[in-house]
């Protein structure tokens, strides 16, 4: 199973509560920037093995049916036996093009989640952890700075098998 999902990073800083000592406000310099950075990943499950992997892409600009395409391309390349490809209905994922490249591929079963129910994906789950957790009042300086940090952040977080498992756990879904 796969499980995918797109998601956006912008320089401006999710700002968080935090600690600091009394009478000493933490103050996040920034400049009015809307740079973006666009993402998407893939949490795959091996259901009889329970082995987790997270596979992602970014990119400067938004992503459109042509950079899934490419991002489903690497996927079947890293898990030639196919898989079943679950995912929301973003306008990306109904697109002709990959619909109709899905459609060739006999490996690949796609299936849709119900409309409005971004609890159901864990991959909301990563992004939820990468940008309330890891990039949490952090305030990059650059496009380059934020595409450091946010491949730092998913490093870390494929490593940890316990975290990807609880992500599927947070989705109510069993593996």
């Amino acid at each position: 199973m796969v499980f995918l999902d797109e998601s956006g990073f912008m320089l401006q800083p999710v700002v968080r509560r935090t600690w600091a000592p009394r009478g000493q406000t933490p103050i996040l310099r920034q400049w009015d920037r809307r740079d973006r950075l666009s993402t998407i990943s893939a949490i795959t499950v091996a259901p009889h093995r329970r082995r987790y992997g997270l596979y992602w892409a970014q990119y400067r600009h938004n992503i459109r049916s042509g950079e899934v395409l490419h991002f489903l391309q690497g996927l079947l390349r890293h898990l030639p036996k196919g898989f079943t490809l679950i995912w929301d209905r973003g306008q990306p994922h109904r697109a002709k093009l990959v619909q109709n490249w899905i459609e060739r591929r006999r490996r690949i079963v796609a299936e849709f989640l119900p409309p409005y129910a971004p609890d159901l994906n864990p991959v909301e789950a990563v992004w939820s952890h990468t940008k309330y957790g890891d990039l949490a009042n952090y305030a990059p300086n650059s496009i380059q700075d934020l595409e450091q940090s946010f491949l730092s952040s998913m490093v870390r977080t494929k490593g940890q098998r316990r975290l990807l498992s609880a992500f599927f756990k947070a989705a109510g879904l069993k593996v």
